[in-house]
């Protein structure tokens, strides 16, 4: 027994050294250990070979003499495919991607080597892709000393296209529990940094890369653009390609911001400090390739939660006015605008400079009730304006200058003391002046379509001091109607608080789309307002074409124009997207960005005051769609004649009006 067990011993001893010389031996033959190379070592079948490989080439890579852009490119093409496999990381891709950047940064003729020139950004780009979704990921770049080589891409130690990746990966970092504290410790460096990235971005990519002839850009920076791009067009796609990247940049860049912000108040003090940065932030919105970021706007409702960022956006008049256009506009952070309004509101040491500058803006709103996640906003603006404390209030108003004092006025007049009246009123009284509104309603159609427009505004102003509260649906027309009357008269601020009081009447709001398309056409013709009247028309033209779906339209609507956007429509989203387009305004000269008020006023469009025939200039609500489902209004078949000719879009001065509408009145 004892000699059959010593001879199994001795036959397994034989097996096991047999086995560890196959092993030494296919070691010696490996490609993957005798090269070094990582798409060899990825590719060995055996996991404890394969690791063993990897591990060590991402050792010897940081200090390796050839040019490893390729491999630096297959790690990130692993970390974009699979950015929660922790396999890569834990055998050291993220400190190996560190020590490159380290290296990238103290070695410029290392890095200007053939496809070294890429190392940095994809080095940058798989820590951003790492720490996307894992702390432990985060955990091993903090550790691996990633923070300071991205602080100085971020910086500008090398181009914007390092940068963007470098703002990313910081974003990431910032965002964890775990993470923060490393970041935070160089916060007094790293917000200016990421102020003056978010600043400066735009007008950097378009100098540097945009502008240049494709002939003179750097060529690494092509290659990564136009990754993946084939066929023809491709320069023009390389140009939505960096355009989509600055965007990005800036995006990464306020997103690095915002995480400090709300976990570290003591920051807003230094985002604060520059007011031309304050003055841009509400505009810093990403582009529309960005629509689902709160961007600038997100990063302002941060500040305001800190009396010293309620101090300083009070005191920057662009803040507060970037402020009341985006809440008064369609953007679907308008509540984020007008969250931070309420807070500005809230705080007695900023009431008084936020009241004079907003509330004939806030008044216009102060009908809403949900807006996104947000009840009851309009009483929620009319508890801000007239204060809790009646006394105190009082003299508060009163130091307001006239135009805010005559709008808090107007807003107690009709929210508190014409309410109280009318819930004194019998259900008679109030059938009875809704019947004297409706009348007055018909005369002032009347008079607009016999050229007479300030009639037509007075008999409207009457209908709507005679129409009761509750008649919310006969109130949004009489304002919209008013909004087309404004229009006539070239009066562009009043047509647009016309139309938003009509569209926060509308349920669900902004859900008018005669409203949404006349606040267009007021915005564009008041002007550097491109943005909220491309939203504005963009939200109309998804009314249009929902209307079309569902068959919503008048039978007098359709037919062969009810296949198309009315040309009128889909020229002004054409002007408006040129004009709002990110380079729109460095292009034009300036250096910051979204700044659509520098495209010259010869950019508006034209006036349509030519005699063609198909245009009937009927564009007008004549008060039958308050028979229809309010969240969704069409034009109809008069209206669109106007339009059809392509000759441009329904604003006309006042004498055009009379001359062209005198003759005729409109069929009923």
């Amino acid at each position: 027994m004892e000699s059959t067990r010593k001879s199994k011993s001795m036959a397994m001893a034989k097996i096991v050294e047999e086995e560890e010389q196959e092993e030494e031996d296919d070691e010696a033959e490996d490609p993957s250990l005798s090269c070094g190379c990582f798409f060899c070592a990825i590719k060995q079948p055996d996991a404890r070979l394969r690791r063993a490989s990897v591990a060590a080439f991402f050792r010897e890579l940081p200090y390796s003499g050839h040019d490893d852009g390729g491999a630096v490119a297959a790690v990130w093409r692993a970390a974009m495919d699979a950015p929660e496999d922790p396999e890569l990381p834990s055998l050291g891709a993220i400190r190996c991607m560190s020590l490159l950047l380290a290296r990238a940064l103290a070695d410029a003729a290392w890095c200007r080597r053939v496809q070294n020139a890429c190392v940095p950004y994809y080095a940058a780009h798989v820590v951003g892709s790492y720490t996307i979704r894992s702390s432990a990921h985060a955990e091993l770049a903090v550790a691996a000393g990633a923070v300071r080589p991205l602080l100085a891409l971020l910086g500008g130690a090398m181009t914007w296209v390092e940068r963007r990746a470098a703002a990313r990966a910081l974003g990431h970092l910032a965002s964890y529990d775990a993470t923060f504290p490393a970041v935070a410790r160089c916060a007094d460096e790293a917000v200016p940094l990421a102020v003056h990235a978010a600043s400066t971005c735009i007008g950097d990519v378009y100098a540097n890369y945009v502008a240049l002839a494709p002939s003179k850009r750097p060529k690494y920076q092509r290659d990564l653009l136009t990754r993946g791009l084939a066929g023809g067009g491709i320069d023009a796609a390389e140009d939505r390609k960096a355009e989509e990247w600055a965007s990005q940049l800036q995006c990464w860049s306020l997103y690095f911001l915002s995480c400090l912000a709300s976990r570290d108040p003591s920051s807003h003090a230094t985002i604060c400090q520059d007011p031309g940065f304050l003055s841009e932030l509400c505009r810093m919105w990403g582009g529309l390739a960005n629509g689902d970021s709160p961007a600038g706007v997100g990063l302002l409702r941060l500040l305001c939660r800190s009396a010293v960022g309620r101090g300083a956006i009070a005191a920057c008049p662009d803040a507060l006015s970037g402020l009341c256009d985006l809440a008064r506009s369609s953007d679907d952070w308008q509540y984020m605008a007008i969250d931070c309004l309420l807070l500005l509101l809230d705080d007695r040491e900023t009431w008084h400079a936020v009241a004079n500058a907003t509330a004939p803006c806030l008044v216009d709103l102060a009908e809403l009730r949900r807006l996104g996640p947000r009840r009851r906003l309009g009483d929620a603006i009319t508890n801000a304006l007239l204060l809790d404390d009646d006394d105190d209030g009082h003299v508060r108003v009163r130091a307001l200058g006239a135009e805010a004092k005559e709008a808090v006025a107007s807003l107690r007049e009709v929210k508190i003391e014409r309410k109280e009246r009318e819930e004194a009123m019998s259900r008679d009284e109030l059938l009875e002046r809704k019947l004297l509104a409706k009348e007055k309603k018909r005369q002032g159609n009347d008079m607009f379509w016999h050229g007479e427009v300030d009639k037509a505004i007075e008999l409207y102003t009457e209908a709507l001091e005679l129409c009761p509260l509750s008649g919310r649906r006969d109130r949004l027309v009489l304002h919209s109607n008013r909004a087309q009357c404004r229009l006539a008269r070239r009066e562009a601020d009043a047509a647009a608080s016309d139309a938003t009081r009509a569209l926060s009447l509308a349920r669900p709001a902004n859900a008018h789309a005669r409203s949404l398309w006349r606040r267009a056409q007021a915005y564009d013709m008041k002007g550097g307002m491109a943005r909220e009247s491309l939203l504005d028309c963009l939200a109309f033209a998804g009314a249009w074409i929902d209307g079309r779906k569902h068959g919503r339209q008048q039978p007098a609507a359709r037919g062969a124009n009810q296949q198309k956007l009315p040309y009128c429509v889909a020229r002004m989203i054409g002007k408006q997207m040129g004009a709002t387009g990110l380079f729109a305004g460095v292009s034009a000269g300036g250096g910051k960005v979204g700044r659509d008020d520098r495209i010259g006023s010869d950019d508006r469009m034209p006036r349509c005051s030519d005699g063609d025939d198909d245009c009937d200039d009927e564009e007008y609500d004549d008060g039958d769609d308050c028979d229809h489902d309010g969240s969704e209004e069409e034009f109809y078949d008069t209206e669109l004649r106007f339009c059809r000719s392509g000759s441009g879009l329904p604003i006309m001065a006042e004498e055009t009006w009379s001359s062209r509408l005198a003759p005729r009145k409109k069929k009923m």
